[in-house]
């Protein structure tokens, strides 16, 4: 039955996992790169390589891997699982933002007003007449400059017959901006030629492009030729006949209506993508920023914090003992004897009087990790330094371990007493020994004790406490928690611990938690910092 509720769990969290990983693909990859690109295949990469790597770290040292291969996967691995999850917080706390900055419309350049299409009837009102004279055209005109634009819409009047010459109507209406009035144009007769049809409703007599085509053909021969122009939306011809001081601006042609740079069709994808580039780029920001300084912070070593406990047991002679509490050091694949040989060197600086390894000193055997723990022979302290067994020695083989503090100066306290000349100290095993028949057994380390006497208990989880209570321990000193280590790790950490950091009091009895002086996983602290905690014993009777 355990074995089956063990793999519906691993399944729950493969796939969360999964989930998880689409979701920030979608997010991060392919709202922000485009189709096909080079960086959309790198992302793409990344989001199937670093989620096989952080697997890897996981279960390399279970499998039995080679030493080298655990270091290799355990870098890139870890530290992925601590910024995904800072990661998938940023994105969750700026999805709301993005939701908003793409639900308001793209600002988009007014829309002309574009009249109505003529009716076919108005061009059918101007009759071409043959023989006729242009009206409004004084003669010996040709090539006369437009009248200015601006005139006033209105249909095209009509070209009666006139004397000498015939002049074919121009349609009226044949611009967007309605017909135009007469324009002097020069075609030899008397006449005036009828309104051509400009841009906008303004009209250059000679200006090709923008207006209507008219073939008006006056005089002797004469023909002026009024060129063929577009309405909106369609390129103008190059002028070849403007005569000398024509209207120029009137022959700029104007954005097309429906065009993307008119409607901002064209700005959709690009929008969304610029927004998902800002939300994404920022949320990646926040999450490197936050894992590299946590990460600082474990490199660079714990920090000392100083506790004071009384306790009402403890003789006069004993007040201001001081022991240095060590917990969680985690040598492994990622720790190595350079983090011990900081730890020691910052415990010997506080100058305890006794010194405290409660727990989780390793993540792997003594061959692999022996090198790593060597500098815990520097270890110096007035009445010795004491060991014993976390959950994680027991992954490994506590034995071996147990064996090898001994042999680097440390005691190991298995479910034992050691009286001391003011105080008693002891220790028990971790809970997890159980699995191994060697649990904590309470009745072998505190059964036959002088209850007058204070005693300090030793054991790696807060957990424990109910049993120190019922054997009258004075104070235990614990760890396992790391304080959450990763916020807000430190909520999960209280549904399965009575104290995840600090000093707590249950009836007559004091624990004190440290959060401990590495990191299990990926090398990075946050919320929770490491350190090394000197607890400095008082006496009432002092």
């Amino acid at each position: 039955m355990t074995v089956v509720i063990f793999a519906v769990v691993a399944l729950a969290v493969l796939g969360l996992l999964v989930l998880v990983h689409r979701w920030l693909w979608i997010r991060l990859v392919r709202d922000t790169t485009r189709p096909g690109g080079a960086w959309r295949r790198a992302g793409t990469a990344l989001a199937f390589a670093l989620p096989a790597l952080a697997v890897a770290a996981l279960t390399a040292g279970r499998a039995g891997a080679p030493f080298w291969l655990q270091r290799a996967v355990s870098w890139p691995g870890f530290m992925w699982l601590a910024v995904l999850l800072y990661l998938t917080l940023a994105m969750l706390v700026a999805e709301p933002a993005r939701a908003l900055l793409l639900r308001r419309p793209p600002r988009q350049p007014p829309e002309p007003t574009l009249p109505a299409a003529p009716a076919p009837a108005a061009a059918a009102a101007a009759p071409t007449e043959l023989g006729g004279a242009t009206p409004g055209v004084p003669a010996g005109a040709e090539g006369a400059p437009a009248a200015s634009r601006g005139a006033a819409p209105g249909p095209a009047p009509q070209s009666p017959a006139g004397l000498g010459s015939a002049a074919a109507a121009v349609p009226a209406g044949a611009g967007l901006g309605g017909a135009a009035p007469a324009v002097p144009g020069g075609a030899g007769s008397g006449g005036a030629a009828p309104a051509v049809p400009g841009f906008d409703g303004a009209a250059s007599a000679g200006s090709p492009g923008l207006g209507a085509r008219s073939d008006a053909v006056a005089g002797a021969g004469a023909e002026p030729q009024v060129r063929e122009g577009a309405g909106r939306g369609t390129a103008p011809q190059a002028p070849t006949d403007t005569p000398v001081g024509g209207d120029a601006e009137a022959a700029a042609p104007a954005p097309a209506h429906g065009s993307a740079v008119a409607t901002g069709a064209g700005d959709g994808m690009s929008r969304r993508r610029f927004v998902a580039r800002v939300v994404g780029g920022a949320a990646v920001a926040a999450a490197a920023g936050t894992v590299g300084y946590g990460t600082y912070g474990v490199l660079r070593g714990p920090r000392v914090k100083r506790v004071t406990v009384p306790l009402a047991k403890l003789p006069r002679a004993a007040h201001g003992f001081r022991i240095a509490v060590v917990s969680d050091v985690h040598l492994g694949p990622i720790l190595g004897r350079a983090h011990t040989a900081r730890i020691v060197d910052t415990v010997n600086r506080t100058q305890p009087d006794l010194i405290a390894i409660v727990g989780d000193l390793v993540d792997g055997n003594v061959h692999d990790l022996g090198p790593a723990a060597e500098p815990l022979r520097g270890l110096r302290a007035r009445h010795g330094s004491y060991f014993v067994t976390g959950n994680h020695e027991y992954f490994s083989g506590a034995q071996q371990w147990i064996d090898h503090v001994r042999e680097l100066g440390l005691t190991p306290l298995e479910n034992a007493r050691r009286p001391l000349p003011l105080f008693d100290l002891a220790g028990v095993n971790d809970v997890q020994g159980e699995s191994e028949g060697h649990g904590p057994d309470f009745e072998a380390a505190l059964g036959d004790r002088d209850r007058s006497r204070a005693a300090v208990l030793l054991a790696h989880q807060p957990i424990v406490i109910h049993d120190a209570v019922r054997h009258g321990v004075d104070l235990q000193l614990s760890g396992h928690t790391h304080g959450g280590q990763l916020w807000p790790g430190n909520y999960l950490a209280e549904l399965a611990n009575p104290t995840v950091a600090g000093l707590e009091r249950y009836g007559d009895t004091q624990l004190y938690v440290s959060r401990g002086a590495g990191a299990w996983g990926p090398p990075v602290r946050v919320g929770a910092p490491s350190d090394i905690t000197v607890v400095e014993l008082a006496s009432y009777q002092a």
